[in-house]
């Protein structure tokens, strides 16, 4: 096995805490960070414009984005004319899935990453999923990620020849405000995220949907200041 300094990770960036996060995980643990984020037909520019932020401050070798039209199938609040849920109360275990679900959104990042990370002889790839304090989407529980990690050694040829392609999700069971304690000892600028389903051109959120309670409940759980900017 190579040194951990110059194993390489594809590591998915959305632009969002804890995106930034994980990337932060997989630099301490010795990755060499190649960021990948997904232009999808998302509803602002600024989360992607936050991906590059985050990947530059956190140290990624590189940062690569990939255009894939999801807008063109719709079906979400994020692709399509549905508006976003405001002030929403919360779901927790009822198996409620929210009009912001993106169909197979992770199935298709995730197979992205997959794709460069054979090409770049890589066996590890790192996402953000999130099954604790999250809006309910079904591609972000253990399941999801243990399946798909079946799936890239059956998928590929790297997987056929032995590669043991591993997924890595290391905040699957953290909560937000375990997730804003791990960042601010990681270093993380979280004031260069963006997490709003919503945000205007300048990344500015609007502190209602679910995305923005979640955060800035993570924040206030964990005592540590709201670093978001709101609109």
């Amino acid at each position: 096995m190579p040194e951990a300094s110059t194993r390489k990770a594809v590591v998915l960036v959305s632009g969002g805490m804890d995106s930034a996060v994980t990337v932060a995980i997989a630099r301490e643990q010795g990755f060499q960070v190649h960021a990948l984020s997904v232009a999808y037909g998302q509803r602002h520019s600024s989360e992607l414009e936050a991906a590059g932020r985050v990947s530059r401050l956190t140290g990624a070798v590189e940062h690569k984005t990939v255009q894939v039209d999801l807008r063109s199938i719709g079906g979400s609040a994020l692709t399509a004319d549905i508006a976003v849920p405001l002030d929403n109360d919360a779901h927790d275990g009822d198996g409620y899935i929210p009009v912001t679900y993106v169909p197979a959104r992770n199935t298709i990042m995730l197979s992205i990453a997959l794709g460069w990370a054979e090409v770049l002889g890589s066996s590890d790839i790192w996402c953000g999923v999130n099954a604790v304090d999250y809006s309910g989407y079904p591609d972000c529980r253990p399941a999801f990620i243990e399946a798909f990690e079946a799936l890239a050694n059956v998928a590929t040829k790297a997987g056929v020849e032995g590669a043991s392609i591993r997924i890595h999700a290391p905040l699957m069971r953290m909560s937000k405000a375990d997730i804003s304690r791990e960042g601010q000892r990681l270093g993380v600028d979280f004031s260069a995220t963006v997490s709003c389903y919503q945000a205007d051109a300048d990344g500015r959120a609007c502190g209602h949907c679910d995305a923005c309670r979640l955060r800035a409940q993570g924040f206030r759980a964990a005592g540590l200041p709201d670093p978001t900017r709101y609109v």
